[in-house]
């Protein structure tokens, strides 16, 4: 992180966080939006799951796609990690593993944009919890 030495450095900051906060709780109507959750448990932290977080907020806040994303816990994948679930409104979720950020980049510009899926599936064996 660089140093903040003036007005217009922090307030540059606060814009870039507040692009960031944005895109992660979108307005009115979250349930009309790709919702991503990233699962964030000790394995996953273990595994890239931040980093993996913060390139899916920095990428789809860069190509403009409106999604929400979050982080949750323990998906029961560990062996997987980093696991992210995939929500797209109107479809059953999709959960992705091994997801790094080349993975990412192919899930955005694949599944969330041509509405093709990606090798990396896991199949569920549960339904979601609804928010």
């Amino acid at each position: 992180m660089t140093k903040i030495k003036s007005l217009a450095d922090l307030r540059k900051l606060k814009d870039e966080v507040q692009s960031k906060i944005k895109l992660r709780e979108k307005g009115d109507h979250p349930e009309n939006l790709i919702h991503i959750k990233v699962s964030m448990a000790t394995c996953g932290i273990a595994s890239g799951a931040k980093e993996t977080m913060n390139y899916l907020i920095e990428e789809l806040d860069h190509q403009g796609i409106d999604a929400i994303v979050t982080q949750t816990g323990c998906m029961g994948y560990c062996y997987a990690e980093p696991t992210i679930e995939v929500s797209i409104p109107g479809k059953e979720p999709v959960i992705y593993g091994h997801v790094n950020k080349d993975k990412a980049l192919e899930i955005i510009e694949k599944h969330l944009k041509l509405n093709e899926l990606v090798d990396g599936i896991i199949p569920t064996n549960y339904k979601t919890i609804e928010d």
